[in-house]
């Protein structure tokens, strides 16, 4: 299109230079012949977009010969003209990473000598001798005497100063007497405890010996109908035990042993007369930092004599082959126990599984753990010390299924809890003699099933303040009788310390039991009220050596139950000063 209107130019140009040649040669004559040849070149130089009436009459002037000159015309066409310019491309960038620099820098550096200066002589290194440990390691013995409104005498006294630099040793002695309003409610507790361990090059033996003399009086009676002297109703038991153990101290060897032998003579003033030996050899083996196995053999051998009955026995041989595995917080402990009990054979399982949840302080556990208990006299007496020297000796079977929590809240605060479902064959129960004075205790036993809850909270200030609680719950289900008798079904304990001053120490605690069943003539059972047993103590140091006590105990002076027909001593106020030395 560009090129076309640059043609029309050139040719308008033409046929204007044209017509003034002819205007200048107007006055000379021109030949037909040559007039006609310069209009057939004019008309042959114009485009070829002529218009139809313009070669109309060219061609009549043809055909006519005509060869007059004609005037001539000029023709001017003017177009206005606006130059496009073509849009150059748009480019595109492309992304593209630079070259790699494959040169090497050369790195120089220059490093000046540096010159310490010090404005004091060091003083050279020699070897010094040890010198004299200025921390004490405090009082080691003590005495602590007392006395209160029950008639209260107390003495508890320990002795720690005798050891050496490869034994030690510890005495300790307590004693404590009371007497209540009621006639021969009176009761003393004696005992002794003593301790040693030598050390060798890599064993410690060590050996314990303890004594124990606890006088009670069956009191309470309708001395209308009975009658009875101090004498008549006390109720004495004597017992002496000793212990020998040894064990490895090189831990470093993977092999550890502590193998162990006690002996134990106990007995009443009824001409009651029990002897006991217990072995236990426990071996283990740790195969690296979270593996270990043990195998261990458990032998008990007890007997019970008395002026009614013929010799009673209590054996049990146990063979204890066990795994632990810790790690990553997962806890593993594993044992399946072969035992032979007095007439029956049980494998007792003791399996516990536990594991720490990651970034995180809780804890949670679940097992099964199987006992054989003996029921011999040192152990019932000492839960019950009212209890009949002629009862049936058997032995309890119980498996205990259990899962629980525990974590901790904070850097003072402790939770737990634990859930448990019990099974107890040949459960020992008491059963007040109810075809007598109600004052002594049969045992008998029962299958008995029971589901336990179990909580505890404690919240600990370093040695300045702590308080915690405890509460478990017992639903028990017995197979012949309609109650566990005499087993509580709630329990509660709460304890408190307080250290307002360094001088002074202040703690108190709670004890509560309810759900208590005891069996009355005619196969009557009986609920006995609930114990509610508050107390505390405080104790302020007047010198290192010197301090002074109080304590007082059932606050509430509640007389309560805990075994039935015996009632509590009530309120009991005692003081006294402790000495160290």
């Amino acid at each position: 299109m560009n090129l076309r209107i640059v043609c029309i130019l050139i040719l308008m140009l033409g046929m204007a230079y044209q017509a003034d040649a002819q205007r200048a040669k107007r006055k000379k004559p021109v030949k037909k012949e040559t007039r006609a040849k310069a209009k057939t070149k004019a008309a042959a130089k114009k485009p070829a977009k002529k218009t139809a009436a313009k070669q109309k009459a060219t061609a009549r002037t043809a055909a006519s010969g005509d060869t007059t000159t004609l005037k001539s015309t000029t023709i001017e066409i003017i177009q206005s003209y606006k130059p496009d310019v073509k849009m150059a491309p748009k480019p595109e960038m492309q992304p593209s990473l630079p070259p790699a620099d494959k040169h090497v820098p050369q790195m120089h550096y220059t490093v000046p000598p540096q010159s310490l200066y010090y404005t004091y002589s060091s003083t050279p290194l020699r070897p010094l001798a040890l010198g004299r440990d200025t921390v004490g390691l405090g009082f080691q013995n003590y005495v602590k005497v007392g006395g209160g409104n029950l008639s209260t005498l107390m003495l508890d006294a320990g002795i720690g100063s005798l050891h050496g630099s490869n034994y030690e040793s510890a005495i300790h002695v307590h004693h404590l007497s009371q007497s209540g309003k009621i006639e021969n409610q009176k009761s003393s507790l004696t005992g002794l405890e003593a301790e040693g361990t030598l050390h060798t090059s890599s064993h410690a033996w060590h050996g314990a010996l303890h004594v124990l003399r606890n006088q009670y009086h069956n009191y309470g009676y309708d001395h209308n109908l009975y009658d009875y002297t101090a004498s008549q109703v006390r109720r004495s038991y004597t017992g002496m035990g000793l212990t020998v153990d040894m064990r490895n101290e090189d831990d470093e060897k993977p092999l550890s042993y502590h193998p162990s032998l006690g002996v134990l003579l106990y007995g009443d003033n009824y001409q009651a007369s029990q002897r006991k030996v217990d072995v236990n050899i426990p071996v283990t083996y740790k195969v690296d930092t979270g593996l270990k196995l043990g195998l261990g053999i458990l032998g008990s051998y007890a007997t019970l004599n008395d002026s009614t009955t013929t010799s009673r026995g209590s054996h049990m041989f146990k063979i204890m082959p066990s795994i632990s595995f810790h790690k990553n917080g997962l806890t593993l402990d594993a044992g399946l126990y072969p035992t032979q009990g007095q007439t029956n054979f049980y494998l007792l399982p003791d399996v516990k599984v536990g594991y720490t949840i990651p970034k995180t302080q809780i804890g949670i556990y679940a097992g099964w753990q199987g006992q054989l208990r003996q029921n011999t006299y040192d152990e019932v007496s000492g839960r019950n010390p009212f209890v009949a020297n002629s009862y049936n000796l058997k032995q309890t079977h119980t498996d205990e299924i259990f899962a629980g929590l525990q974590t901790n809240i904070g850097s003072h605060i402790t939770l737990s809890g634990r859930v448990s479902y019990w099974m107890f064959e040949n459960m020992p129960l008491f059963i007040n003699d109810t075809g007598s004075d109600y004052k002594q205790f049969f045992i008998a036993y029962d299958k008995v099933n029971a589901l336990s809850l179990q909580a505890a909270l404690r919240y600990h200030v370093a040695n300045t303040f702590a308080v915690g609680v405890s509460a478990t719950y017992y639903g028990y289900n017995a197979d012949a009788f309609r109650h566990a008798w005499h087993e509580p079904g709630v329990r509660i304990n709460a304890d408190l310390l307080v250290r307002p001053m360094p001088e002074l120490v202040i703690t108190g605690y709670a004890s509560i039991m309810n759900g208590i069943y005891a069996l009355e003539r005619g196969g009557i059972s009986r609920k006995l009220g609930a114990i509610a047993d508050i107390g505390g103590s405080a104790e302020y140091s007047f010198i290192p050596r010197l301090s002074a006590f109080i304590q007082v105990n059932n606050i509430l002076n509640n007389r309560y139950e805990r075994w039935y027909g015996y009632q509590a001593y009530g309120i009991n106020i005692l003081g006294g000063i402790r000495f160290k030395f």
